[in-house]
């Protein structure tokens, strides 16, 4: 089945800039997530398919060559990274093999000599958590599909864990394959050695050779207190096992935190709009709100308060990340036009407006205004 475009995958036109790609892949990525879909092999093939497609996308000289040659730039094994449900788009190789054939080993981030590490791709996933998390730190489980070391052979790729070996058959003991991409001639780690030129005569019969085999994984992960929304967090170590061995990769996990129905956070401060009577504006008083520490916070408002006022509570904000102090917390005043009026409240408020309409320094702006605008039709002739 032929491949979809990598634009249509993400909903994103071919202009999207990289905030675009990066919010509808993370739209979709939660949408497809194996946690919230167990068992459904069609989200899984989306999650895949779409990890995939911003694996290309989000790198400049993927894209790049993905723009001008289509899949075909990838093919052979290239860095579309498909095969790993986490994204695995830290470790890829693809595009980055074809500038090796033409420019050199990039600044010497391989080995040489055709022997490839074997280390294990990296892997990416995400979690959402609440803004009460977020300000407290919370720990949280985290399922990870990926490959870890084989217990037959104890990660060596031989039966009884004592590799038998000999030239690569494959790739004649260099190490490497070349394969035709498009215009270009990728030179990548043989597929059967590893990159290593030799081969196991003996191979575990559980994971063939690899020294690895898929398992889902349980990992508890601590999340500290003052983390920001797109917040990664590195566990060493915790990716994609190595081959026959090698050091396994690492994973990244990017913190989401879910919006509030009461709060708004910017930086370390948080913001609380709190509506206000009309009469409670006007006379002033004292009101309660909450603070995101599940505290109570006492404001005093003054008498005239206007839509619009701010008053600052110092220190009743949003954690600092590795700090103990915390931000300031914002209360925004907006006063509420009264409705459904009883008739009492009618007449006491006509009242009200007979008395406003006689004394000018009851509504001082709205007096201003009207008088410039007066004004400003005379200056016309009007």
């Amino acid at each position: 089945m032929a491949k979809r475009d990598y634009y249509e995958v993400l909903g994103v036109p071919r202009d999207a800039n990289e905030d675009a790609l990066k919010k509808a892949f993370r739209k979709l990525a939660m949408q497809h997530h194996p946690d919230r879909n167990p068992g459904d092999k069609a989200a899984e093939a989306k999650f895949k398919e779409c990890n995939e497609a911003y694996d290309v996308l989000k790198d400049a000289e993927k894209r790049a060559a993905y723009d001008r040659y289509g899949h075909a730039a990838f093919e052979n094994g290239g860095g579309g990274g498909g095969g790993n449900p986490f994204g695995g788009g830290f470790g890829g190789s693809g595009f980055e093999d074809i500038f090796e054939q033409m420019f050199g080993n990039l600044g010497g981030r391989r080995g040489g000599g055709g022997q490839a590490s074997g280390r294990g791709s990296d892997l990416r996933t995400e979690v959402t958590i609440t803004l009460e998390e977020a300000f407290a730190g919370t720990k949280t489980t985290i399922r990870v599909p990926s490959s870890v070391s084989c217990d037959n052979c104890s990660g060596t790729g031989a039966e009884g864990g004592k590799p038998q070996t000999e030239t690569c058959p494959t790739c004649k003991g260099a190490g490497k394959v070349r394969a035709q991409s498009g215009f270009f001639l990728v030179e990548r780690a043989c597929p059967t050695c590893g990159g290593a030129g030799r081969s196991i005569k003996n191979p575990c019969k559980v994971c063939h050779g690899a020294g690895r085999v898929q398992k889902d994984r349980n990992l508890n992960v601590t999340i500290p207190a003052g983390v920001e929304e797109g917040t990664r967090i590195r566990l060493a170590g915790e990716g994609e096992a190595g081959l026959r061995g090698a050091p396994a990769g690492d994973l990244y996990v990017d913190i989401g935190i879910k919006p509030h129905p009461i709060f708004q956070r910017e930086g370390n401060n948080i913001f609380i709009r709190v509506p206000l009577r009309m009469t409670q504006a006007a006379l002033g008083g004292t009101v309660e709100v909450p603070s995101i520490d599940g505290g109570r916070a006492r404001v005093s408002i003054p008498t005239g308060t206007q839509a619009g006022d701010q008053f600052r509570l110092r220190g009743k904000g949003f954690s600092v990340l590795r700090s103990a102090t915390r931000g300031d917390m914002y209360v925004q005043v907006s006063v509420e036009t009264p409705q459904n009026l009883t008739a009492k409240q009618r007449e006491l408020l006509e009242q009200f407006e007979a008395e406003a309409e006689a004394n000018s320094r009851t509504s001082p702006e709205s007096e201003g205004f009207f008088s410039r605008v007066k004004e400003f039709w005379e200056g016309l002739g009007r």
